[in-house]
């Protein structure tokens, strides 16, 4: 039996523990508008669900005054809990201890917790929040990065992973948020950079700050690297809430899809007022988006990268989908290069995690330019048609207005694997539009309005009013299908 001197041992190491860096610097953070990493776990998880792992672990290091030094938790605080009813493994560092720098004690926690996730099948959420590679750990630190970028590697497409950079996260820590599925970044005092202002003036004499090399409006417009933009940590985690909600648990799991008792079978007739009769005047894919999911609810991914394209996750009918739609208000709608890598990891994580796939095309071609061109455009569209190719979930496709040229194949065509494609009544797939083929010799023309090499058509199609309906029976029997395929 445990005495009551050996329990109180016990209570005052774990409130050593518990505290982190202390008092002062948890409190220097509320100040500047951020939780600390254990408030982070707390406002993620359900109340009382956090179970921790390894919380006593202590550092290794011997050298440059560490051997005596205690470093709570050693900087990260790892473990599971519940999200919305559902177990989740998590991991937030702690930048109160020496900067929540990554050591070897440090990255075999993480470790632990990704390959628990991996074992028992959960999705894994990390709060990056660190200065980098605790240095003094050498050549540990370098070798405890590898470990993790590892196990990033083996979770990925097994078990959905969310990182949310809420602090520093610089050179090689940068790397492991790279290879999870989504990043959530907050507005302040989070940056990300491999190399920072210094380093990049000290190379090249240019000077630059780090707005411009890692901030979150930075990486959400133009890298393209983050997906979610936060206001502050709580917003943070109610977005990673939200992508949980439309997330297997696993990669052998279904989504967490919420039929509706009784189909709704009423048409909606204002439906017919979104889509202009010429497709040449520009129109907003959003509200179209927005009337065929349920409660107009839809979780747009990198909303403010490559505008051209909108995807994201909506339900219809109870069914989780992920949705694509060219968007005609940016660059006519074109196809580029950033819009092919945006469309395309997107329909590869839908296809790992048996997320149906609903496209909306209204697609005039891809972006044609010499900095397209010697960009790789050829390389990056190629991604389109290698996603939408190989994905096995069901895949739907409403042609909204125009489908014109490569762009339309792009754009999961049934030539390309589309279990069903539906046409708005003015609909037009060809070659390419009358004006372009106008210009064409009338030698390469044939004769009753037909194009070079193909014929321009309108198609005929089904009511506006009826998608809805359309769509969800079309998923129930792909997804039976999906089913006994088993």
């Amino acid at each position: 039996m445990l005495s009551e001197k050996q329990l109180e041992i016990l209570r005052e190491r774990r409130a050593k523990v518990l505290a982190g860096g202390g008092e002062d610097k948890l409190q220097e953070r509320h100040a500047k508008g951020l939780m600390g990493a254990r408030e982070r776990l707390l406002a993620l998880f359900q109340p009382d669900t956090f179970q921790e792992i390894a919380t006593h672990a202590k550092h290794a290091a011997k050298h440059f005054g560490l051997a005596d030094k205690e470093l709570p938790s050693d900087g990260v605080i790892v473990g599971t809990g519940f999200v919305d009813g559902r177990p989740v493994a998590a991991f937030s560092q702690d930048f109160t201890v020496m900067g929540g720098t990554l050591g070897k004690m440090h990255a075999k926690k993480i470790v632990q917790s990704m390959q628990m996730a991996l074992k028992i099948g959960v999705p894994v959420v990390a709060f990056k929040d660190s200065a980098g590679a605790r240095i003094q750990e050498a050549v540990d630190a370098l070798s405890g990065y590898g470990e993790v970028f590892y196990n990033n590697v083996l979770l990925s497409g097994v078990v959905p992973q969310i990182a949310i950079i809420a602090g520093p996260c610089a050179g090689g820590a940068s790397y492991s948020p790279a290879l999870m599925d989504f990043i959530i970044m907050t507005k302040q005092n989070a940056y990300m950079f491999i190399t920072g202002p210094e380093v990049i003036k000290a190379v090249t004499g240019r000077t630059t700050s780090l707005d411009e090399v890692g901030s979150a409006q930075m990486h959400a417009t133009i890298s393209g690297n983050v997906h979610f933009v936060a206001e502050d940590d709580r917003h943070a985690i109610q977005i990673a809430k939200a992508l949980l909600s439309y997330m297997p648990s696993n990669n052998t799991e279904d989504p967490p899809h919420q039929p509706y008792p009784d189909l709704d079978l009423s048409a909606d007739e204002g439906i017919n007022a979104l889509i202009p009769e010429t497709s040449s005047e520009p129109m907003d894919v959003q509200p179209v988006i927005r009337r065929l999911v349920d409660n107009g609810q839809f979780l747009e991914v990198h909303a403010g990268w490559a505008g051209n394209i909108v995807v994201g996750f909506a339900r219809i009918q109870g069914t989780v989908v992920g949705i694509l739609a060219n968007q005609s208000l940016v660059r006519a709608g074109a196809m580029d290069i950033d819009a092919s890598d945006k469309g395309a990891r997107f329909i590869r994580f839908c296809n790992a995690f048996n997320i149906p796939l609903v496209t909306l095309v209204d697609v005039p071609g891809f972006l044609p330019g010499i900095e397209q061109e010697r960009g790789g455009i050829i390389r990056h569209g190629a991604k389109m048609l290698y996603t939408y190719a190989s994905a096995t979930v069901p895949k739907i496709t409403i042609i909204l207005r125009k489908a014109y040229g490569g762009s339309y194949l792009a754009m999961c065509a049934q030539e390309m694997g589309a279990d069903a494609v539906f046409a708005w009544p003015t609909a037009e797939i060809a070659v390419m539009g009358a004006e372009g083929a106008g210009q064409y010799p009338l030698s390469q023309r044939t004769q009753g309005g037909r194009g070079p090499q193909g014929q321009s058509h309108r198609t005929g199609g089904r009511v506006p009013g009826q998608v809805c309906l359309a769509l969800y029976v079309s998923l129930t029997r792909l997804h039976h299908r999906r089913d006994r395929a088993r």
